[in-house]
């Protein structure tokens, strides 16, 4: 499990873009993962080591 912990709201810099996140879900194998909405409004679902704060 990540030691940082994510929120919706939270500005991130992603593999991808810069975005906010949006949702959170687990997944069935018990990893958590990340929806970050881009400028364009585009949502990608990333885990938390694909994740930087903003």
């Amino acid at each position: 499990m990540s030691t940082t912990a994510f929120a919706p709201g939270d500005d991130v810099v992603t593999t991808r873009a810069r975005g906010t996140v949006i949702d959170v879900r687990a997944t069935p194998s018990g990893a958590w993962v990340f929806g970050v909405e881009d400028e364009v409004g585009e949502v990608t679902y990333f885990t938390a080591r694909a994740l930087r704060r903003a």
